[in-house]
């Protein structure tokens, strides 16, 4: 007590190097005392010291602090005193109070402690090893110890922990404390451990953090859990944000069906806290995790596949269309549904399907247009939902088609009692808001994305102007309003449109050519010289006139390809054109954009480029330089040859038919083959079956004759017998020699087959390739039509073979019919002889009956000569037994027989 009030009565006296001078006298006393008491307390006097006067604590104390940890295990009381003091040196939370005279900033001072204490790497293993003790009053100090350490220099210590026997597994045992305070704080620890480190984040999910860590978002409530729930979900974005190997583990674990119940929050106005806002937002972001358009396309499709099916999709969904949601986690639940249907054909169809509770009911897809293109929408909400359009229309013609078709006439509804998407995407398209102008352009670029079919349908959409005024096709109206001098966004957003819609689809370049105020217009914007805001614009047009020229099928004589060169080298200059044409590639925001398909801006004046656009303009900006460049011959050589290709297109075309045809008459004379293979073989099992009956019955015939051989009419029925069977061995011998033919004629069949086969993949690979002479075609396409009339001559006798295989196979089973009819005559014989041989038996036990009479007479008569005095003659009884005995035997004989 007396050496504590000095220590105590030290700190409020003094100056400061008084304070110094205590620290190392405790310092002294904790490494010199023998008494365990005296060094705790100082110990503990240290930690009262530590937070006030970090830096002296942290020089001087430190090292005698480890000792301690190393030597002092028996106490917990002094390593949580040692543990509690170094944490306060190391760590820097807020509310810590620098010393007062430090020119150093509080981080210094925890990176260059830890890098002291880290120097030893046997250090942190005695941390860990620390951490195996159940005491709260150890382990608690010790948890909280390592995490500062890794937060203040992470890296190196995952390494120590990494390299360390059973390190991470030892950290996994926190999870499972039945401490909330030691479990919650060994999460934050594992945060700390598994950022940014791909192997020890694989260790952690291998050792069953994911198990782990769902189970306590459960018992803490899921989304209405506190900041527990938030800090596993943290920690479980740490595992499986770009680590594919994790991802797959969390997916073959059927871990994301236990997210579902994450997401039932049902759609009322109350109990949506700040803890539940922040859960539900984390919980969203770990969806997106795991179907990122980043991730392999392979992992991300198996998880949009296994949210579909356990029914996460159609929670989300349910979300989607709920009242009282916050406007921040709607706008995060519209980019999950986003990427979970990006590009999966089942999830698009579903969310196609999805119907808003409204009366009547509305599809989903209008109900996020309608806010996509109003204008008093958040703006973060109007991005998301184009980026939910986006990922509707991705790699889905279907859904194209749907779009599209909303706003052909023949589907309007001209009651106007629905709005359809189509009318809004106009309606976006042409409204005075410039931000509505840009979305709503780049969903109907989306609508046409890689998809000819889509914008060869969109040319016939007819817009109404005005009252009394003819309608214009929607491609006009386009280019009326880029005319018109509206606002950059607008017209940028526009001439992304028209770029997308032109782009491999001469039809629509003629369309546009069509109209002959489009060229000048385009001509005009590019030759002017205009300020640094203006030249985006310059660029996209120059990017649309060379579309015009690169996909021109030359079908208008006013605007050919070499028509439209030579004006833009009168009026523009090629080299001015090629400049101007590479200012959208250079501009600022067009790399930021090619970077993820989310469409992600700060503020609308960001929103410019588009990403599927970038990807168009890297596409075509090199094609459209060289096209500007080619000479009127290169360009008629280009078309000889394009011709030529479209020509041997056709050759290969017609071959192809040819073939496809062959082979299904192939295929037709292989099934009939195996139908006569498996007929002769159910032919061959019936003979051979009728040959083994047949032989049993004359094994039984045999058999009959040597029991009944001594009986005339017996041997004449045998016979008969036997000349019926003398002629059946005859018949069965030319049967299995005609089948042994008919084997042999399968053979030869088969190898007639395999000839055509042959012939076919030589006539495939003779089919000419592109680029070769046209003698060499000719010469080719004689050959091939000369083997294909000997094929199809051979193919003729094939059937001829087959034909007369089939009346051989007729003939056979008459045989076998015949030698049935013989059967069924021996077997009536056999029932003869049967009967024959029973009234035999018959008989033969009367007989045995008799005798057996007449031996017990002639015993009695023999017993009574005996009595009255008659010798009677033993060899003569002798012999009567014998003969007794030899009739017995022949009577049991016959009983077997």
């Amino acid at each position: 007590m007396n050496f504590l009030r000095g220590v105590m009565g030290g700190q409020s006296a003094g100056p400061q190097h008084t304070e110094a001078e205590t620290i190392q006298k405790l310092c002294d006393r904790v490494a010199s005392s023998t008494l365990l008491d005296d060094r705790r307390n100082a110990v503990r006097a240290l930690k009262s010291l530590s937070k006030k006067y970090r830096l002296e604590v942290g020089i001087q104390a430190m090292e005698h602090l480890i000792h301690v940890l190393q030597t002092d295990r028996s106490d917990s009381e002094i390593i949580a005193y040692a543990l509690d003091t170094l944490y306060n040196i190391i760590s820097n939370d807020e509310e810590e109070e620098v010393e007062e005279n430090s020119t150093r900033p509080s981080e210094d001072l925890g990176s260059q402690f830890t890098e002291i204490f880290i120097k030893q790497p046997e250090n942190v293993t005695l941390l860990l090893s620390l951490l195996e003790e159940f005491d709260f009053h150890v382990r608690w100090p010790g948890v909280r110890l390592l995490t500062s350490l890794l937060k203040q220099l992470g890296p190196p210590v995952q390494q120590i922990v990494l390299v360390s026997p059973m390190g991470v597994s030892r950290l996994m045992d926190l999870l499972a404390d039945s401490r909330e305070i030691i479990r919650n704080d060994g999460v934050l620890l594992l945060q700390a451990l598994t950022r940014s480190n791909g192997a020890i984040q694989k260790i952690v999910a291998f050792e069953n953090a994911f198990e782990r860590l769902l189970d306590i978002i459960t018992e803490e409530g899921n989304s209405d859990g506190g900041i527990v729930v938030e800090d596993c979900l943290i920690l479980l974005q740490n595992l499986l944000k770009n680590n594919n190997s994790n991802q797959n583990f969390f997916k073959e674990g059927s871990y994301i069906q236990r997210m579902k119940p994450w997401f039932e929050v049902g759609d009322e106005n109350s109990g949506w806290s700040a803890q539940k806002v922040t859960n539900l937002h984390l919980m969203l972001q770990l969806v997106r995790v795991l179907v990122s358009p980043t991730n392999p396309p392979g992992a991300t499709s198996s998880c949009q596949k296994a949210m579909f099916q356990c029914g996460l999709l159609q929670q989300l969904c349910t979300i989607l269309m709920a009242t009282g949601i916050p406007a921040d986690i709607l706008t995060e639940t519209i980019n999950t549904v986003s990427e979970v249907i990006r590009g999966c054909q089942v999830n698009q169809d579903y969310f196609a399907s999805v119907n808003a509770p409204s009366n009547p009911p509305r599809p989903a897809i209008v109900v996020l247009l309608m806010s996509m293109v109003n204008e008093r929408q958040p703006f973060v909400l109007r991005c998301a939902v184009l980026y939910c359009f986006q990922c509707f229309l991705y790699k889905n013609q279907k859904g194209q088609g749907e779009i599209v078709a909303t706003l052909l006439p023949s589907t309007i509804d001209a009651t106007g009692n629905s709005v359809s998407a189509g009318q809004l995407l106009c309606g976006g398209l042409f409204s005075t808001d410039s931000l509505s102008n840009w979305c709503a352009a780049v969903a109907l670029a989306h609508a046409l994305q890689g998809n000819a079919t889509q914008k060869e349908q969109l040319l016939r959409v007819q817009l109404a102007t005005s009252i009394g005024n003819p309608p214009v096709s929607l491609l006009q109206q386009c280019t009326n309003i880029l005319s018109q001098g509206s606002k950059i966004q607008t017209r940028v957003g526009l001439l992304m449109l028209l770029c997308t819609w032109l782009s491999n689809c001469p039809i629509a370049v003629t369309h546009f050519l069509h109209n002959s105020a489009n060229v000048p217009f385009l001509t005009g914007q590019i030759a002017e010289n205009l300020g640094e805001e203006e030249q985006l614009v310059q660029g996209l047009c120059a990017l649309l006139l060379g579309i015009s020229i690169y996909f021109n099928d030359n079908s208008l004589e006013n605007y050919m390809k070499e028509k439209l060169k030579q004006l833009i080298e009168k009026r523009i200059g090629k080299e001015n054109f090629i400049e101007k044409l590479g200012f959208i590639s250079k501009h600022e925001l067009y790399s930021r954009a090619s970077q993820k398909p989310q469409p992600n801006f700060p503020s609308p004046e960001y929103m410019i480029f588009d990403h599927e656009f970038t990807k168009l303009v890297k596409e075509l900006e090199g094609v459209i330089t060289k096209a500007i460049y080619k000479s009127s011959e290169e360009d008629k050589k280009e078309e000889e040859v394009k011709k030529t290709l479209e020509q041997h297109d056709n050759i290969v075309t017609h071959y192809k038919n040819m073939i496809r045809e062959q082979d299904l008459q192939l295929e037709e004379l292989k099934q009939q083959v195996s139908t006569l293979r498996c007929q002769n073989e159910q032919l061959q099992t019936a003979v051979t079956q009728q040959a083994s009956q047949i032989q049993q019955h004359k094994d039984q015939y045999n058999l009959l004759k040597v029991q009944l051989g001594k009986d005339n009419h017996h041997q004449g029925s045998h016979s008969d017998g036997a000349q019926v069977n003398g002629i059946q061995p005859e018949e069965i011998s030319r049967l299995r020699e005609e089948i042994e033919e008919l084997k042999s004629h399968q053979g030869l069949l088969q190898s007639q087959l395999a000839e055509k086969d042959s012939l076919i993949e030589n006539l495939a690979k003779s089919v000419p390739v592109q680029g070769e002479s046209e003698n060499v075609i000719a010469a080719k396409t004689t050959d091939v039509e000369g083997r294909l009339s000997a094929l199809l001559q051979e193919t003729k006798e094939l059937k001829n073979e087959i034909k007369a295989l089939s009346e051989e196979k007729t003939a056979i089973k008459k045989q076998l019919d015949s030698s049935n009819s013989t059967i069924a005559i021996l077997q009536t014989e056999k029932d003869k002889l049967d009967v024959e041989v029973t009234d035999s038996k018959k008989e033969q036990d009367d007989l045995l009956v008799l005798l057996a009479d007449q031996d017990q007479k002639i015993l009695s008569l023999k017993s009574k000569l005996k009595d009255l005095g008659h010798p009677v003659e033993e060899e003569d009884e002798s012999g009567d037994q014998e003969d007794e005995d030899d009739e017995m035997d022949d009577g049991d004989k016959d009983q077997d027989i």
